[in-house]
């Protein structure tokens, strides 16, 4: 039995179940791309690109839980890209006050210039993907989704 698409949402709530769907599909469709662009262009993924973004904002590193957490994902996940970008030279971890269990991260010299090449070129790509959004409704939806995100945000 092949399904057709499924009728439009209608009826009261059916808005926000429709901006949901929406921001949804937009944000896998630039996400796929911008995977593919990270891949072809400089052979990376975007877990690492968003780790080394992550550090490129705290220049004086970050502990390791902070950066996990951060980036709202496991220590685990982390702690695979952080070990790559290490035995790369990208990354420098080191113990926090002779603390074994707490290691500091933060980009070494070559990988601030690396991030900063990767991040000049993921600039242009998102002005190109969503260039048809003017600066004012793209400064307006990011206040909306910014009040939106606070109404939610930290609830456990």
């Amino acid at each position: 039995m092949v399904a057709g698409p499924l009728p439009a949402p209608s009826g009261p709530g059916k808005d926000r179940l429709r901006l949901w769907i929406r921001l949804l599909r937009a944000s896998r469709t630039i996400e796929a791309e911008l995977r593919d662009r990270l891949k072809k262009e400089f052979d990376t993924t975007l877990p690492r690109f968003d780790v080394m973004a992550a550090l490129y904002r705290a220049p004086e590193g970050m502990l390791m839980s902070d950066l996990s957490r951060f980036l709202l994902v496991s220590n685990g996940n982390v702690t695979g890209i952080v070990d790559r970008l290490v035995s790369e030279g990208l990354v420098t971890r080191a113990r926090r006050n002779g603390d074994r269990r707490t290691s500091m991260v933060r980009l070494t010299d070559e990988g601030t210039e690396s991030f900063a090449t990767i991040a000049a070129a993921h600039e242009g790509w998102i002005g190109e993907l969503l260039g048809k959004v003017s600066e004012e409704d793209a400064r307006r939806l990011t206040g909306m989704l910014t009040s939106f995100r606070s109404n939610w945000e930290g609830r456990e």
